[in-house]
């Protein structure tokens, strides 16, 4: 029988930094949410048209979740009637790579599946 290794530095689920950050963008629609804000701000109607399949309820939950993780700022627009924008924080921003890697990982799947 072999003998059982112990854990020594990696950090227990809970407070590691990749499960904070997957408890972000790990949600069905956050990823694409942060992927269209990545290139410049959005109103929610122009999210909702860019990501295929999201119903107004789920955007809005996401997108106020994503405002309180201090990934996305929403700023209600001075104009008549109001309109309301999306866009990320400097956190928010520092996802972008993370996303973009994702999305080259997933075209190299999508290819060998073919």
């Amino acid at each position: 029988m072999l003998p059982r290794r112990k854990n020594g530095v990696i950090l227990p689920p809970e407070e590691c930094p990749i499960h904070t950050c997957m408890g972000i963008i790990g949600g069905r629609w956050a990823p694409a949410v942060v992927w269209y804000l990545s290139q410049g701000p959005r109103r929610f109607s122009e999210l909702k048209d860019d990501i295929e399949g999201v119903s107004a309820k789920m955007l809005t939950t996401r997108l106020k979740k994503l405002e309180t993780d201090g990934i996305i700022i929403r700023e209600v627009m001075p104009t008549s009637p109001p309109s309301v924008e999306y866009r990320l924080t400097e956190l928010g921003l520092e996802l972008k790579p993370a996303i973009e890697a994702i999305v080259a990982v997933g075209h190299k799947l999508k290819s060998t599946k073919q």
